[in-house]
């Protein structure tokens, strides 16, 4: 487990909780992790990676279920090296409690901690998108075939959210990454017509649209909620169409 650390937590020898070593690394900053936090454009910066064992203290007024003596973690400290003028550079405190011996192990635990904003997304993709905490199951047993399900559902439509934002959205044909059924219906709603040379921008905006997106130049980026309200609306659609193509071919 990797975690992101504020300095005024209790430490043990806060004067020395970095041992610094001299690695340098290279870390790309993804335009949404930056604009999300920081209002700064996107940039690669050039950062330096130190890392060391730590204790941490016990909170002074116990809150959940904790043990009384210190905790021993290691902390890996990332510093941005001459930020460009104006920019405030970059700094990540993580802590984790899986040991950081070296400078490929401290560069690990960078990885880990740069996948969480995807995380992020996720979890907001099947509680925001999908509603999950909504359904009114309280039992395991219940709770977890239906968190399975919507699971893959979330990830699909995060790893569709996120193709639709690439460079090659607007040439990438949608039937590489969606089924051509799909295409088939969803371009029928939005044109009358079916079009099956869809990009994969073109299918995302039209599925942001049935869910209630305008995408109008003022609008932002289709939301969750958003997202999942067309994706509903869709299915429905598709299920008709298959009911239809079956019938045309005799099937019961």
């Amino acid at each position: 487990m990797t975690v992101f650390f504020y300095l005024d937590a209790a430490i043990l020898g806060r004067t020395h909780y970095v041992a610094f070593l001299p690695f340098m690394l290279v870390i790309e900053i993804l335009e949404d992790i930056r604009a999300a936090t920081r209002c700064q454009p996107a940039r690669t910066a050039r950062t330096r990676i130190a890392a060391g064992p730590l204790r941490l203290l016990p909170p002074r007024h116990p809150r959940g279920e904790h043990r009384r003596e210190p905790l021993a973690v290691w902390v890996v400290h990332v510093r941005e090296v001459e930020p460009p003028p104006g920019a405030e550079p970059l700094e990540w405190i993580l802590l984790t409690n899986v040991a950081v011996c070296d400078y490929e192990t401290a560069c690990e635990r960078v990885e880990w901690y740069g996948v969480r904003w995807t995380i992020e997304e996720f979890h907001k993709a099947i509680k925001t998108g999908c509603t999950i905490e909504a359904l009114g199951f309280h039992r395991e047993e219940r709770l977890q075939p239906v968190i399975a399900l919507l699971s893959v559902v979330g990830v699909f439509l995060l790893q569709l959210r996120d193709r639709s934002r690439r460079p090659e959205a607007k040439q990438q044909r949608a039937t590489e990454v969606v089924p051509v059924l799909w295409v088939e219906v969803l371009s029928r709603w939005r044109h009358q017509e079916v079009r099956r040379d869809w990009t994969v921008h073109e299918f995302f905006y039209a599925l942001a649209r049935l869910g209630g997106h305008q995408n109008r130049k003022h609008d932002g980026m289709p939301g969750w909620i958003t997202i999942w309200r067309g994706w509903t609306k869709l299915q429905p659609r598709i299920e008709t169409a298959l009911l239809m193509r079956r019938k045309r071919c005799g099937e019961n």
